[in-house]
């Protein structure tokens, strides 16, 4: 198939947007998206990652098929957290994280509970936004709500995507400058945030994400992915402050028709999803009744409405969950098959 579908999602992307408004070939995004962290953050230059498709591989040729990218970007990156099979279309390029931002801004806030610079009973104030026009200022103006808990507005923020908890938690540990630093201490380098929850929907719409790439306010596929095994797997926060996120996000209300839309009833699904103008996005882990899990991040734009956005995104995590779930047979199989048998044992 040579370059296939993804040599034709890449040719078909016009044009590419970077945080300085500059235009560039969709080639140099990635390149251009590291260095701008290179030269914000002093991390060291590192070549970017292409995915070459591997269509020998059944799962990652049917994902490939369905990631089709010709009505808008589609990005998918997966890891099976007990094998470490890797599944990645366009899992190096940036998309717009919208509210998926918010585990890394609840992680934030949670290292620093660890810590002890503050507590899960610290109360802070909602930030409400206030009416002004999109562009209008740098950072949109919001005013002070009721105080809560942070373990409320950790709850707010994961559960039900609360803007105002978000923007609350993001305030408490010092914007996105801080989320950024944890994010490089976590190893995580393509995560970049750069307005508060209410600048980004105030001004939202100013690219359209299905034929153009802004690395504000971006992450890849794949890094999420990194962020979500780390999370689960405990590399970053105490078991405590670890059951904290992941239970709230397995509380999760909002977009129940994408990664859960499919899935069976006894897996469980601890996610956040995300939602801008023209991209709907889910990332999470999915553990199915064998406790076998896998981490999933899913960035779809375009594709001619929301509702076939959730459809593509529920499609995609379903293959993957039962493509995972036969290649976990097929090594079990194989690896343990009784003396004699034509089939050698891995």
């Amino acid at each position: 198939m040579k370059l296939g579908i993804i040599g034709r999602i890449a040719a078909g992307i016009a044009l590419a947007v970077t945080a300085l408004g500059a235009t560039i070939a969709p080639a140099q995004a990635q390149s251009n998206f590291e260095a701008a962290f290179d030269s914000a953050f002093g991390t060291s230059t590192r070549a970017p990652r292409d995915f070459a498709p591997d269509y020998g591989n059944p799962l990652v040729a049917q994902i490939a098929q369905i990631a089709d990218g010709s009505n808008g970007r589609i990005g998918v990156a997966a890891v099976d957290l007990s094998t470490g099979q890797e599944v990645s279309i366009l899992g190096d390029q940036p998309f717009p994280m919208a509210s998926t931002s918010k585990v890394a801004i609840a992680a934030t806030y949670l290292e620093g509970v660890d810590q002890g610079r503050w507590s899960l009973s610290s109360e802070f104030p909602l930030m409400i936004p206030v009416a002004s026009r999109p562009f209008s200022s740098a950072v949109a103006p919001v005013r002070p709500g009721d105080y809560l808990s942070a373990r409320e507005l950790i709850e707010l923020s994961l559960t039900r995507s609360s803007n105002s908890a978000t923007d609350a938690l993001l305030a408490a540990v010092g914007g996105p400058a801080a989320v950024n630093a944890w994010a490089r201490r976590a190893g995580i380098r393509n995560f970049n945030l750069t307005r508060d929850i209410a600048t980004l929907v105030r001004d939202d719409g100013e690219v359209n994400p299905a034929v153009q790439i802004d690395i504000r306010d971006s992450a890849t596929p794949r890094d999420m992915v990194k962020l979500l095994s780390g999370l689960y797997q405990g590399k970053w926060l105490s078991a405590s402050s670890r059951d904290v996120l992941i239970g709230a996000m397995q509380r999760c209300r909002t977009g129940v028709g994408r990664i859960k839309g499919q899935m069976p009833e006894d897996v469980l699904v601890a996610h956040k999803t995300g939602t801008l103008s023209n991209t709907s996005s889910d990332i999470g882990i999915i553990t199915g009744p064998d406790g076998r899990s896998i981490a999933v991040a899913i960035y779809v734009t375009g594709q001619g409405g929301k509702a076939n956005r959730d459809a593509k995104i529920a499609t995609l995590a379903r293959v993957l969950y039962d493509g995972y779930g036969e290649s976990a047979r097929e090594y079990a199989s194989a690896r343990y098959r009784p003396a004699g048998s034509s089939v050698a044992a891995n």
